[in-house]
């Protein structure tokens, strides 16, 4: 699926989000919403291997280019009315599917209107990261930001300082990682600062969670993962075999397959 129109719409707090429309955009589709660390501009091969919905829509989150600033205050509140205004502009939406920090902004959005199926991967709730806030607060404050993708790289997901060489060594990713990197302690502030509700999805029709396999039973996404599910009584759980957290990236289609296969479901 091709990517067709590019949109902007205006949300509270005097910013405003893009979203990315990938094929009928007035058909009723998908609507993808990234986590932290990522943008629309991510998730676009994702996008084109879907073909279960007649659109895909991929949510650029404030805080993140051409999108607006994350404004003052910001909260997880601020992220589920965004995503409300995105869901009133296309309102022939049928799922919903969130990333990490985007898949509780989704879970959370369908306890205040009604979606036929929200489905996300890997999402993440309170506490998560928590103990890596005060080292980010100095790093935002002082605009390190080589040292906030560190500390999201080894302290909050575990990879080994390898792993963030490798990074490194990629001059154009890691100008990427350090931009996405900006609004990093803003969003983790505000994942650790609202104690969730005790139930989740409540007005999805259909749940479905993904952990990569990778993750399953393992600090932090799949301890994340399984809190999360103990939140959501009616949710189907999938596996995608062999990856981990950063599916999007490392298999983009193979984690396109697996929403084709879910909308079927």
């Amino acid at each position: 699926m091709e990517r067709t129109i590019q949109k902007k719409l205006s949300v509270g707090g005097d910013s405003w989000v893009t979203v990315d429309v990938y094929g009928e955009p007035d058909a009723p589709g998908l609507v993808v919403v990234p986590g932290v660390m990522s943008d629309a501009h991510t998730w676009r091969h994702v996008a084109g291997a879907i073909d279960a919905w007649p659109s895909v829509v991929v949510v650029n989150r404030r805080g993140r280019a051409p999108s607006g600033p994350l404004t003052d205050p910001y909260s997880l509140r601020t992220e589920v009315e965004d995503l409300g205004v995105v869901l009133d502009e296309f309102d022939s939406t049928r799922a919903l599917f969130g990333w990490s920090y985007g898949g509780l902004i989704t879970l959370l959005t369908a306890n205040d209107r009604p979606i036929h199926q929200v489905i996300a991967y890997e999402p993440v709730m309170q506490p998560f990261g928590r103990h890596a806030l005060p080292d980010l607060k100095t790093a935002a404050e002082t605009a390190d930001w080589d040292r906030c993708v560190e500390i999201v790289n080894r302290r909050i997901s575990g990879f080994s300082a390898a792993y963030v060489e490798n990074l490194r060594a990629d001059p154009d990713s890691w100008a990427i990682l350090r931009r996405l990197s900006e609004p990093l302690y803003a969003e983790l502030g505000a994942l650790n600062a609202t104690p969730p509700p005790d139930l989740m999805a409540q007005q999805a029709a259909q749940v479905d969670l993904i952990i990569g396999r990778r993750n399953r039973g393992t600090a932090p996404y799949g301890t994340s993962f399984d809190h999360v599910r103990q939140h959501i009584a009616h949710a189907g759980v999938h596996e995608l075999p062999g990856q981990g957290h950063l599916a999007h990236l490392q298999a983009p289609a193979e984690l396109g397959r697996l929403l084709n296969d879910l909308a079927a479901i």
